[in-house]
Parts: C-alpha cells; sequence; structure tokens
C-alpha cells in the first residue's frame, strides 16, 4: 500500500510562485509514473505534469515553459515548481502515483489572486 503526502500548497499573487511537495510511504516497485493533477472548481480533475522513473516528463500545455516536475526517487518523492501563476492555476492539486495500481494523494489547495 502506498500513501500519499502533499505539501507546499497556499495563497500567492499572480505571477509568483510555489513548489509542491508528494512524499510517498511504502514500496514502489518497478516502473512507475508519479505526477501532478489539478481540479478547479467546477471542473474536470486534468493532467498537470508527470514523471517516470527514468525521469520522462510530460506536461499540459497550459503549463509548459512556466512549471517543472522533478522526483527523488530516494526519497520517493516528487515535486512541481510552480513559476508564472495565473489565475486559471487556481485549483485543488492532486499528487498522482501509478504502478500496478494507481494511488491518489489527498490534495492542497493553490489559490493564485488576480
Amino acid at each position: 500500500q502506498v500513501q500519499l503526502e502533499e505539501s507546499g500548497g497556499g495563497l500567492v499573487q499572480a505571477g509568483g510562485s510555489l513548489r509542491l511537495s508528494c512524499a510517498a510511504s511504502g514500496t514502489i516497485y518497478g516502473f512507475n509514473i508519479m505526477g501532478w493533477y489539478r481540479q478547479a472548481p467546477g471542473k474536470q480533475r486534468e493532467l498537470v505534469a508527470t514523471i517516470t522513473n527514468s525521469a520522462t516528463t510530460n506536461y499540459a500545455d497550459s503549463v509548459k515553459g512556466r512549471f517543472t516536475i522533478s522526483r527523488d526517487n530516494a526519497k520517493k518523492t516528487v515535486y512541481l515548481q510552480m513559476n508564472s501563476l495565473k489565475p486559471e492555476d487556481t485549483a485543488v492539486y492532486y499528487c498522482h502515483v501509478r504502478t500496478t495500481y494507481a494511488y491518489w494523494g489527498q490534495g492542497t489547495q493553490v489559490t493564485v489572486s488576480s
């Protein structure tokens, strides 16, 4: 069983930065993908960015050039550096890990004021 603990959300002005962290507990075997999704009020959950254990990354078009995903395999932690934040980035951000199974964090609120 894998559990995920997110941190780093908060309130920031437009143009500011935040860094999200997600630490996984439990054992993760073999190929896996860690990532971040977000869900704004009244909208579906959407992919933000993912990274494999071999560091292959994938980003939503809306965050390319502004967000950077990274991971520390030894710490089983994934990070999301968010720069040049916009009000439309406001959402609950969820950590996600996919191995044979899929695991979700509880979510952390990110609010960007204009």
